[in-house]
């Protein structure tokens, strides 16, 4: 088998075994009643803290699938600056591993952010840098429209080893990676 193709399978399995379940259904990482209740015990009342609470939660939990994690003061909501309402995570395994925007993007991106806005009723934006392969987490800080926008439409890292296969992937343009179509046609 090719990189590429054991690439894509790990991509399937991490979504499947770790991202799916803590994102869709939570699997046995909280109580089945903690994340509804989170949003009216937590998020709306104490907003600031609620913050701070999941920063420090996802830097601690957090490193052993992204990597190395600090606490930061990060921008939110209103243009203001929330203290250690941040993560930034040094150098993001899951992006260094895939090597693939449009991994990022669909299979990390936006089901974190919308496990935390949609489930646990707390807004976070996250923000990769795929020069550095930093992620920066800001609770507090609704995602726009706009940043949603530049984020699909990022254009593939350098080092992509799908070459844009992937993005047709997850936009359903098409079913396989042209990396792999040798390997499925054996």
């Amino acid at each position: 088998m090719n990189q590429s193709f054991l690439l894509y399978e790990l991509s399937k399995r991490v979504e499947k075994l770790l991202i799916f379940p803590l994102l869709s259904e939570t699997g046995s990482l909280f109580p089945s009643w903690l994340p509804g209740a989170f949003s009216w015990m937590f998020a709306k009342p104490f907003p600031e803290f609620s913050a701070r609470m999941n920063a420090w939660a996802t830097m601690i939990a957090g490193v052993w699938l992204m990597g190395e994690c600090e606490l930061n003061d990060s921008e939110i909501d209103g243009g203001k600056i929330g203290v250690k309402q941040g993560v930034l995570v040094k150098r993001c395994r899951f992006l260094e591993e895939s090597g693939c925007a449009s991994v990022c993007i669909n299979s990390c991106k936006i089901p974190t952010q919308n496990f935390f806005i949609e489930d646990m009723g707390l807004p976070l934006t996250m923000t990769p840098d795929y020069e550095t392969g930093e992620c920066q987490f800001s609770f507090g800080l609704t995602v726009s429209s706009e940043g949603e926008f530049d984020a699909k439409k990022t254009p593939c890292i350098s080092r992509c080893p799908s070459a844009g296969g992937m993005r047709k992937w997850h936009e359903g343009e098409g079913l396989i990676c042209h990396l792999m179509e040798n390997e499925c046609s054996d």
